[in-house]
C-alpha cells in the first residue's frame, strides 16, 4: 500500500506549478484591474473637476452680470 500512497503524494506535485501559475495569473489580473480602475477614477475625477470649474466660472459671470 505504501507505493500507492507514494503515488498519491506525487500526483499533486505536478499540479502545484499549475496552481501557482493560476494564482500568479489571478494576481496579475487583479493588479491590472486595480491599475485600470485607478486610471479610470483619476480620469473621471479630472473631468468632474473641469466641469465643476466651468460651472463655477459660469456662476461667477452670472453674479457679476446681476451685480452691475
Amino acid at each position: 500500500m505504501e507505493p500507492s500512497a507514494g503515488g498519491r503524494k506525487e500526483r499533486p506535485k505536478p499540479r502545484e506549478p499549475a496552481a501557482r501559475l493560476e494564482k500568479a495569473k489571478q494576481k496579475s489580473a487583479q493588479t491590472e484591474l486595480k491599475q485600470r480602475q485607478r486610471a479610470e477614477i483619476y480620469a473621471l475625477n479630472r473631468v468632474m473637476t473641469e466641469l465643476e470649474q466651468q460651472q463655477f466660472d459660469s456662476f461667477c459671470k452670472q453674479m457679476q452680470g446681476s451685480g452691475e
